[in-house]
C-alpha cells in the first residue's frame, strides 16, 4: 500500500498531524508513506517508520510549488491520499481513496479538525519519532558537569524552557521565565535543584528571544539552535517539565510525553493548547485568545505548573 500524506508548513501543525500518521501506520503496517511538507517541518518526519520519501514544499510565487509537487507524484497510483492542506492536488492524481481536509476556521481544537479527515473519534494523540542516535546525543548534551547524565538516577531534574515563538506577540517576558524557573527550582518548590534547559530554533531572531533567559540563568544548558527536531524530541523526553510559549516546540514536547505547560495570550488555547495526558495551557488574564502575554502573571503560571506536575506525578 502506498500513501501520500500532504501536511503542514509549520512545525506545530505538522506535529499535530503525526497522530493521523501513527494511526495509519498501525492500521496499515506494511504501507509505504510519502510525506509532503514545508521546509521547517521536514525534521518531524525524519525518523518516521515506513517513510518512503519526503517532498519538501518550498513556497513559490503563483502557487508554483503545487505544480512541482504534482509533477513528482503524478506518476504513481496511490492507494490513499491524505491532504491536510485541502488542495486541488488531491483530485489531480490517481488515487483509490482520498481524505481531504476542508478549509475555513471552525470551533474546536485543531487536533479534532485533523481527526475528522479520517473520521476518527477520539482524535489520535501526536507522537514524536527519534532514534538511538538522537537519544545518545541528548544524553551527551544533558550530562551534568559531574558526569551524571541529566535525568538519570541522582541527577538534578531537568526543566525545559521554550522562550521563543514565531511571533513576538506570543512571547512571554523573559524575566518571567526566569522568575518562574527560580520558584519551581527553589528549596521547597516542586522541582528543587532543577537544571534549566533552554531550547529555541535556529536563527538570530530565536536566539535573541532566548538570550535574556540564558544571561539570567548562567547554569542553563544552552541548546538554542543546536538541535535537529528528532534530537529536540529526545532531549524533551528526558525533561521533567517543559514550559514554553505557543510554538512548535511546545507541541513537540507534548508529543514526546513530557509534562508540558503552554503559555497563551493572543492566540486561542481552545484551538492550539498542547495535547496529551500530561499537557495543558495557562491563559493570560482577559479575553481568551486576545489578552497580551504581559497579562499572564508568574503566580498563575507557577500554580498551573505545580498542578500539572502533581497531576502527572512529576513533582519532587
Amino acid at each position: 500500500m502506498r500513501i501520500l500524506f500532504v501536511t503542514a508548513t509549520r512545525i506545530g501543525d505538522a506535529v499535530l498531524s503525526t497522530g493521523l500518521l501513527d494511526h495509519l501506520l498501525r492500521q496499515y503496517p506494511a504501507a509505504r508513506i510519502t510525506i509532503a511538507c514545508g521546509p521547517a517541518a521536514e525534521g518531524i518526519f525524519t525518523r518516521m517508520p515506513n517513510r518512503e520519501a519526503t517532498i519538501v514544499l518550498t513556497k513559490q510565487s503563483f502557487s508554483r510549488h503545487w505544480l512541482s509537487l504534482w509533477r513528482q507524484v503524478i506518476g504513481q497510483s496511490w492507494d490513499l491520499v491524505v491532504d491536510l492542506r485541502g488542495s486541488a492536488l488531491s483530485w489531480m492524481v490517481r488515487a483509490r481513496r482520498r481524505a481531504v481536509m476542508r478549509g475555513g476556521r471552525r470551533a474546536g481544537h485543531r487536533l479534532g479538525h485533523l481527526a475528522a479527515v479520517l473520521d476518527l473519534d477520539p482524535p489520535p494523540p501526536p507522537v514524536a519519532w527519534f532514534d538511538a542516535a538522537d537519544e545518545a546525543r541528548a544524553a551527551a548534551l544533558l550530562s551534568s558537569p559531574g558526569g551524571a547524565a541529566g535525568g538519570g538516577a541522582g541527577a538534578a531534574p531537568l526543566l525545559a524552557l521554550g522562550p521563543s515563538a514565531n511571533w513576538a506577540g506570543k512571547v512571554w517576558p523573559a524575566e518571567r521565565f526566569v522568575q518562574l524557573f527560580q520558584a519551581l527550582a527553589a528549596p521547597g518548590g516542586p522541582l528543587p535543584g532543577a537544571r534549566p534547559v533552554v531550547l529555541a530554533g535556529p536563527g538570530g531572531t530565536e536566539a535573541a528571544m532566548a538570550a535574556p533567559v540564558l544571561a539570567a540563568l548562567p547554569g542553563a544548558v544552552d541548546l538554542v539552535g543546536r538541535l535537529s527536531l528528532p534530537e529536540a524530541a529526545a532531549v524533551l523526553s528526558r525533561c521533567r517539565l517543559f514550559i514554553g510559549n505557543d510554538s512548535g516546540l511546545m507541541h513537540l514536547s507534548a508529543a514526546a510525553g513530557t509534562p508540558t505547560l503552554g503559555l497563551f495570550g493572543p492566540t486561542p488555547a481552545s484551538e492550539y493548547a498542547p495535547t496529551g495526558r500530561c499537557a495543558g495551557p495557562v491563559l493570560a488574564r482577559g479575553a481568551p485568545g486576545q489578552a497580551p502575554m504581559e497579562a499572564l502573571p508568574v503566580r498563575d503560571a507557577l500554580e498551573a505548573a505545580t498542578g500539572l506536575l502533581r497531576r502527572c506525578g512529576g513533582a519532587a
